[in-house]
């Protein structure tokens, strides 16, 4: 008989698999859709591809562990299963964190025009070398997250009884000083870079507002629509990997409310950041559409 704690996170698992797997390949095939008719993806579309197949792995990873959680708990102290399954975890987070950095930087230096040569620079880097960026991120990420495998590896769950107490505190120390600069690297540095451009974004979007109310030249006024939506991007992507961040943290109070709600928000969090991507790309929108609207009209005439 399967306790409530297993039910939820069962549940959790398969609605994380039914809505994020679609939803984010959506978002992969939209964008090879677009390389094959243009050749060229724009940055923001190269940076969302990215996130789609890291959502659709990490969507994965999460499903798993949480199968594994109810059904083979046991399996867990096998200490190549774990450390394998909590890098990659990690490995595929820090690089979601590092991807919202880029996609803001990329929104602050496109739709602000900020005249100052170092924003110049960054725009013409982005521009021409965002792909060789991700990679190297994606690199420097995996250098972060890999030592953590061999810590785990390292530390025997199995500790004769004399050294059991030394060893567990041993084995704290070195856990502590693995995840504190991997944390540091992976979680805070880019959600701190990323909140201080979408500060600058929001101070510009502000100051172009008051420009635009004082303006007495009956110029049509600009849209805005493109400051607005980048602001809400990037703001939910970092709400969500704030509460992913917080919920990583409490996995560990088994049978708890609290630990509950935790892991159903780490399987639904790739859903819910398909759909924020969904609602900052009209381009995706449409071909998505487009290619739901051409199979459901294949479908009447047959």
């Amino acid at each position: 008989m399967l306790s409530p704690y297993s039910i939820s996170i069962l549940v959790c698992s398969v609605l994380g698999l039914g809505l994020a797997i679609p939803s984010n390949t959506c978002i992969v095939m939209g964008n090879l859709d677009i390389i094959r008719k243009k050749g060229k993806l724009s940055p923001t579309d190269v940076i969302f591809l990215a996130k789609g197949i890291v959502n659709i792995l990490l969507q994965c990873e999460l499903c798993i562990e949480g199968m594994l959680l109810v059904f083979s708990q046991e399996i867990f102290y096998i200490r190549q299963v774990f450390g394998f399954m909590n890098t990659s975890i990690y490995f595929l987070t820090y690089y979601n964190f590092w991807l919202t950095f880029w996609l803001s930087i990329h929104y602050c230096t496109s739709i602000t025009n900020l005249s100052y040569e170092f924003f110049i620079w960054l725009k013409r880097i982005m521009s021409n070398f965002l792909s060789q960026l991700l990679f190297l991120t994606a690199l420097g990420v995996f250098i972060v997250s890999a030592p953590g495998f061999w810590i785990v590896y390292e530390d025997s769950p199995f500790q004769s009884s004399e050294n059991s107490t030394e060893a567990s505190v041993i084995g704290f120390r070195k856990l502590f000083s693995y995840f504190v600069p991997a944390n540091t690297l992976g979680c805070i540095l880019p959600f701190c870079l990323s909140l201080l451009y979408l500060v600058l974004t929001f101070s510009f979007l502000l100051r172009h507002v008051w420009r635009v109310k004082n303006n007495d030249s009956g110029s049509t006024r600009p849209n805005l629509q493109a400051h607005v939506t980048a602001l809400r991007t990037i703001f939910f992507l970092l709400i969500i990997y704030t509460f992913f961040c917080m919920s990583r943290a409490l996995i560990f109070l088994q049978n708890s409310l609290l630990s509950i709600v935790s892991l159903c928000l780490q399987l639904l969090s790739p859903s819910v950041e398909a759909a924020i991507i969904f609602q900052a790309s009209n381009k995706l929108r449409w071909i998505i559409l487009r290619r739901f609207w051409r199979k459901s009209r294949r479908n009447t005439e047959t």
